[in-house]
């Protein structure tokens, strides 16, 4: 045995008997510099880590008394300068003898209970206002995503343990609300760590209660940190979370988690929304389609539920139950869903998501003729009450016609099928930003070079509906655009729709203050 190591791991289990004896407190100064020094050579050199984890006297009894001390600490409080410094130390020196050491890390696993006790006491709302003591928090996760790092058996353990720990005891979610952002960082990249190429623990956190109280607690950190600054620890740690989100949509786990964060009584949860956000984020950057076909049967379920929806409240804002006149009277007020504005918000993004994967399916199969039209599926999707998408779209998009003026130049411009009782208040809410726009794309996208559907939509009506759409709407931005495009997919080959269009006369025209004027004789539709 080098002598050297010898003496190495004689002082180390020298050091933390004086410091844990009855009169050791004096001992803690002499214990944390002892620690640090030699915290700083493990880092630098692998061959160390190994000869400290594996000759004797052996370290692992002498470090599991010290975290045992440090959770059962007698003035256990964050605010404690002393208990801060030696847990720093402590949480050093672990997470770097483990450092890539499977054998460490086998025998430093032993010391996770009375780690994740620390955790509990440092991750409590008193310890989040002592700002002293976040480098200790940040250094005990640290410690605890290497001991498990790389190591498949010790990170199962770990992923099971606290997926089903006493609703009071989840540090993952108590961490999580941590406002120190590189604790968040650290705690992420841990939680990546965990469920990387495993489709075991990708499960529990989808499928599991506890599982979805954390992922409801990661997307409200989300949220909170889309707006750090760029190349700060709140910044990567975002990108952390997007990227745990995206090793779930990879795993094809987005229906469980989807339907994990739903609240009953609700259309549709905010959570659901931040989670369609990353969503469609996640496929807007995406390439490869046969990933995405167990998304299309959950995305068509959403856009049927929220479009249903929709159209519930419109008609009801438009046509309520009293039957006395239009004036925005608070009996009038009544009809107004609250809501709609907020599932409009979610069905831009559900349609924006079943565009991206409709468009890469065509692509794909422009290359492989045999891969999986995933168009079809949407196309042949039906609600609960037997609606189809194409009856779904055009019949929403007629409603949303009558119920929202287009704004031309700031200002709303009022046609002869706009409900002119309508409160601007609730009109001009951001939540139908886009929505024009989105649904006659998709219309667009589904019927190019499918006869079948180009049928459907003239069959249901849309035909006039869509060419009302080659309009300047500011809230709809390029609307005349991507109904002319639409029309255009429309048309192609299909004689019965070109018919339909040129049997149609403008039922009036646009002056130049964008007011709309009836012209005589028109066809009306």
């Amino acid at each position: 045995m080098d002598s050297d190591q010898y003496s190495l791991n004689v002082r180390f289990c020298e050091i933390c008997a004086g410091c844990l004896s009855k009169s050791g407190k004096d001992s803690v100064p002499s214990l944390t510099r002892a620690l640090d020094t030699i915290a700083s050579d493990l880092a630098k050199d692998g061959d160390l880590r190994i000869r400290m984890g594996s000759e004797n006297p052996s370290i692992w009894p002498s470090l599991q008394q010290l975290w045992n001390f440090l959770a059962d600490y007698p003035s256990a409080d964050a605010d404690v300068a002393e208990l801060r410094v030696l847990v720093i130390s402590v949480a050093r020196f672990t997470r770097n003898i483990v450092a890539g050491v499977a054998a460490n890390q086998q025998n430093a696993f032993a010391v996770e209970p009375a780690l994740r006790r620390v955790l509990h006491l440092y991750s409590s709302w008193s310890a989040f206002q002592v700002t002293d003591s976040f480098p200790a928090t940040r250094m005990a996760v640290q410690a605890l995503s290497n001991i498990v790092t790389t190591n498949e058996d010790l990170t199962s353990r770990l992923w099971n343990t606290y997926l089903t720990l006493p609703e009071e005891q989840v540090i993952l979610i108590r961490l999580l609300g941590s406002p120190d952002h590189k604790t968040i960082l650290s705690l992420l990249i841990l939680m990546v760590n965990c469920i990387h190429d495993s489709s075991e623990r990708r499960s529990l956190l989808t499928k599991s209660r506890g599982g979805a109280r954390i992922c409801i607690t990661l997307l409200d950190r989300v949220v909170l940190l889309y707006d750090a600054e760029e190349s700060s620890d709140g910044a990567k740690a975002f990108d952390y979370g997007y990227h745990l989100f995206a090793h779930l949509f990879d795993g094809g786990f987005t229906p469980d988690l989807y339907n994990s964060l739903s609240v009953e009584g609700e259309v549709i949860a905010q959570h659901q929304t931040t989670l369609l956000k990353l969503l469609d984020s996640y496929l807007q950057s995406s390439q490869i389609c046969p990933i995405h076909c167990d998304m299309c049967p959950m995305l068509s379920e959403i856009f049927f539920s929220l479009s249903s929806y929709s159209q519930s409240a419109i008609i009801r804002a438009i046509n309520p139950i009293n039957s006395e006149p239009l004036d925005g009277s608070i009996e009038h007020l009544q009809e107004l869903d609250l809501l709609l504005p907020k599932t409009c918000e979610a069905l831009v993004l559900a349609t924006q998501c079943i565009v991206k994967i409709s468009l890469l399916s065509e692509d794909q199969r422009t290359v492989d003729s045999s891969a999986v039209d995933l168009r079809a599926i949407f196309r042949d999707a039906n609600s609960t009450d037997g609606q189809g998408i194409a009856e779904s779209i055009i019949e929403l998009l007629r409603l949303l016609d009558a119920f929202l003026p287009r704004i031309y130049f700031g200002k709303p411009v009022i046609g002869p099928t706009t409900d002119r009782s309508i409160p601007s208040s609730v009109a001009e809410s951001n939540g139908f930003s886009y929505l024009k726009r989105d649904l006659v794309r998709l219309v667009g996208v589904l019927c190019h070079r499918d006869k079948t559907f180009q049928d459907h939509i003239r069959i249901c009506g849309g035909i006039p509906v869509i060419m009302n759409m080659c309009v300047v709407d500011e809230r709809n931005p390029y609307l005349r655009e991507h109904a002319i495009l639409t029309l255009r997919n429309l048309l192609e080959g299909n004689m019965e729709n070109q018919d339909e269009v040129n049997s149609i006369q403008p039922s009036g025209y646009w002056d130049e203050a964008g007011v709309l004027h009836e012209k005589v004789g028109a066809t009306l539709r």
